[in-house]
């Protein structure tokens, strides 16, 4: 008998005793077993039956090639997860091993998870950039364009930082009258996304701004990661005023830059786009009112030309002449419309001669005396037929009959043949059938005999 690999042992001090658990005890006890043992472990797998319910737990599978091992993370846990696993993710997940004691499973309670081989903000950012273009927040068609010559430019970043100090130095030297309106915010750092956001709603509430800026200077991607935020994202989407995005360098980009109406390498190109240069804008002013002198001069021209061609268009179009051009005209309509009545009487005369005639060749009476005409033409080939198939059968039935007659009894009879046979019984072809005493019958070609054997 095979030997198990261990013997059950009684609890001590009490020999010959068995300990029997009801479920809920031996699943509480492994539980307890497990926790202790793991109760701090990492584990790398690929995400798989992801769940997110209604609670905002999630539940999920960690597998790999060998095996699967269930897994949740709670709410309160996965609030700080940057990015959504989704089936196939590769993960790292850091928690405690567990049994779940209502259904007696093995489960690991995740405190902390992130994607395998590349970082969350990476993976979050891909996975939010995925989703809004999806909902259509980067199509080019939503986006409007720049007023001309605003009043007044909203900003939305830190007090304290060097793009506001760069966008303020660039309006002012190209535009020292225009108004500048700041909602400060921070731009990077915890909460940072809901005060850039609560920033860019507040101008909105505001009114009379024409257009925002909403940035900050470069940094890394920890840095940036505020104008990368969901809200942010939304904030600008929704907003009433033009958006320029002006956030780090020229290199960096980040999902505000895709959902605004206009991005800007840098706070201060920024500030470029949205305000005009004073000079500048002067002399485009001078030169257009130079070009608008020279249009007006030139239409007044082109009117008073018009003019005097139109007082001699009215001496042609003297009330005398219009009379005399439109009864001629009158004329002309007149001769056309008899023309045009011949030719119309003409064409239906035509068309009833025709009808009259496919009228004609169509009457009841020339039909039926047609008909007629078939009707004894059938008649004369159908008793022709008749007689013809008559004199064939006459023939088929003589020759018939003379084959008949070549084969017939009466023909074998008349060149001297006799039929025997017993009277009232059966034709003798057998002399035994006839033996002496015996009456018998021969029937001649005419008449009978009537005779007895010896």
């Amino acid at each position: 008998m095979a030997q198990l690999p261990f013997e059950p042992q009684p609890p001590a001090g009490s020999p010959g005793e068995r300990r029997v658990y009801t479920v809920s005890e031996l699943n509480r006890e492994a539980c307890a077993l497990l926790e202790e043992a793991f109760w701090d472990v990492w584990v790398e797998g690929e995400v798989s039956n992801f769940r997110l319910w209604r609670t905002g737990h999630w539940y999920f599978s960690l597998k790999d090639e060998g095996a699967v091992l269930d897994a949740v993370m709670f709410a309160s846990a996965n609030a700080g997860v940057r990015f959504t696993p989704r089936d196939g993710t590769k993960v790292v997940a850091r928690g405690r091993l567990q049994v779940y004691e209502a259904k007696g499973r093995f489960q690991i309670q995740v405190s902390f998870l992130e994607p395998a081989g590349r970082g969350a903000l990476q993976l979050a950012y891909e996975q939010l950039c995925e989703r809004l273009r999806a909902e259509g927040l980067f199509e080019e068609a939503r986006k409007r364009p720049l007023p001309l010559l605003p009043r007044v430019v909203g900003i939305v970043t830190s007090a304290d930082g060097a793009a506001l100090r760069d966008i303020v130095r660039t309006v002012r030297r190209r535009y020292a009258n225009l108004g500048l309106v700041l909602a400060p915010a921070r731009v990077q750092g915890e909460g940072a996304a809901e005060e850039i956001a609560e920033g860019i709603r507040a101008l909105n509430r505001l009114g009379g701004v024409d257009v925002m800026i909403v940035g900050r200077g470069g940094g890394s991607i920890e840095d940036l990661w505020a104008f990368n935020e969901e809200a942010v994202a939304r904030a600008i989407a929704a907003s009433r005023i033009p958006v320029i995005s002006a956030v780090g360098h020229e290199t960096d980009f980040t999902i505000a830059d895709f959902v605004a109406d206009l991005r800007a390498p840098t706070p201060s190109a920024a500030a470029e786009l949205v305000v005009p240069d004073r000079e500048e804008w002067l002399r485009s002013v001078a030169n257009s009112l130079a070009r608008l002198i020279t249009a007006m001069r030139r239409a007044l021209a082109e009117r008073n030309e018009s003019l005097d061609w139109r007082v001699k268009r009215l001496q042609q179009l003297h009330p005398a002449a219009r009379l005399a051009q439109r009864a001629q005209r009158l004329d002309e309509l007149e001769q056309r419309m008899a023309l045009a009545v011949r030719r119309e009487l003409s064409g239906r005369g035509h068309r009833l001669s025709a009808r009259r005639a496919d009228l004609a060749r169509h009457s009841p009476v020339a039909r039926l005396a047609a008909l007629g005409q078939r009707a004894t033409l059938l008649s004369a080939r159908l008793a022709a037929a008749a007689r013809a198939r008559l004199a064939v059968a006459q023939g088929r039935g003589e020759i018939a009959a003379r084959a008949l007659h070549a084969v017939s009894p009466l023909a074998t009879l008349a060149r001297g043949y006799a039929i025997v046979q017993v009277v009232d019984g059966p034709i003798v072809t057998d002399a035994a059938q006839a033996p002496p005493g015996t009456d018998i019958e021969a029937r001649l070609a005419k008449g009978t005999l009537r005779a007895r054997v010896q």
